[in-house]
Order: C-alpha cells, then structure tokens, then sequence
C-alpha cells in the first residue's frame, strides 16, 4: 500500500472533513500486512486515524481508514443507531467505536452481500444510507447514491475532489502524509 494510494482514496479523511474511506489493496503476503498496518497506524493514531484491514469472503483485501472521534460522533446519531441495531449490532459496541468496527469487519468476512450500512462507517448521512438499503430511487449520484439533501450532497462532493486535488498536489511537491494528515 503507497502513500499515494492513500492519498488519492482517503484525502477526505486525513484532512479532517470525512468520518472514513475504504479502498482496496493487494498484499505480497501476510508478514507484509501486518508490516504495512503497524506502520501506518503508528503515524496516524498519533493524528486520531485508525487503520483497519477487512478481508471480504472472496479473499479481497481492502483497508478501512477512519476518524475515530468522527465515527463516534456519527454512531450517536439516532438514525444511524437504528439502522445498525436492525442490521444486528447490539448496544454494547455501538457506544465503542472500534467494537463496531470489529462487528462490521465480521459481517464482511462471513456476508454473501456486501453489508450495506457501511455508509454509516464512512460518514454518509443516515437517510442515504437506508435510502440504499431499501433500494429507493436515488435523487443523484456522485461519491455515493443521494437520497435526501441533493444540494448539501453536492457541495459535499466538490469539497472531497478539491480536497483530493489539492493533497495530491503538496504530496507531489514534496508535502510528506504525516503533515498532510491533520490531527484531531
């Protein structure tokens, strides 16, 4: 995993304006996995990220970057609650973060279909994600299915591509990741 596929998959996130990203990696083998995670947690736990590997059922790698004040702050919501409590989480991990982090990465591992209240995970509104659950028709379409505020969604949107525009960018010149990710 390069530093540039984190910038490019989880500028959002690092900047401090998104809850998470996922992206999907390739690995040599084991020994290089945990490698690459002690190191890229080392630095960004420091910051208030967390850097979590998820292995769906196919054997797919993918990598789960988030905030973890973020994604404590979206678990209060009511409306997210109560999509994960009728998806099967209990109440104990939803008040710890990475309780239900470990829960979503099960229901990855062991799920025939993709679990779809992942949204809640990457810091999607509660109304787009159960807009997607029960297959409504989406009002727009951009970075996800938008389902309720098209023009919040929008602007939202806009600000990820500048964002990722701009990481990139100071990356090239020289800007390491470390600096680039924002603590908080």
């Amino acid at each position: 995993m390069s530093e540039y596929s984190i910038i490019k998959n989880c500028s959002p996130t690092l900047a401090g304006i998104k809850t998470g990203n996922l992206f999907r990696v390739n690995y040599q083998n084991d020994n290089e996995k945990i490698e690459i995670l002690r190191k890229w947690n080392k630095m960004f736990l420091k910051k208030g990220l967390r850097v979590v590997p998820f292995e769906n059922k196919y054997g797919g790698n993918l990598i789960y970057i988030y905030r973890i004040s973020r994604l404590s702050k979206d678990l209060s919501q009511t409306a997210a609650r109560r999509i994960l409590t009728e998806r099967g989480y209990c109440q104990d991990c939803l008040s710890c973060p990475e309780k239900c982090v470990a829960a979503l990465s099960k229901r990855i591992k062991s799920r025939e279909e993709f679990p779809h209240e992942i949204g809640i995970f990457l810091g999607y509104p509660p109304e787009d994600v159960r807009g997607f659950i029960e297959k409504r028709e989406c009002k727009f379409t951009g970075c996800r299915k938008v389902y309720g505020d098209v023009a919040a969604a929008k602007k939202q949107f806009a600000q990820y591509k500048k964002c990722t525009e701009i990481y990139s960018k100071l990356y090239f010149n020289g800007r390491s990741i470390e600096r680039l990710t924002v603590a908080g």
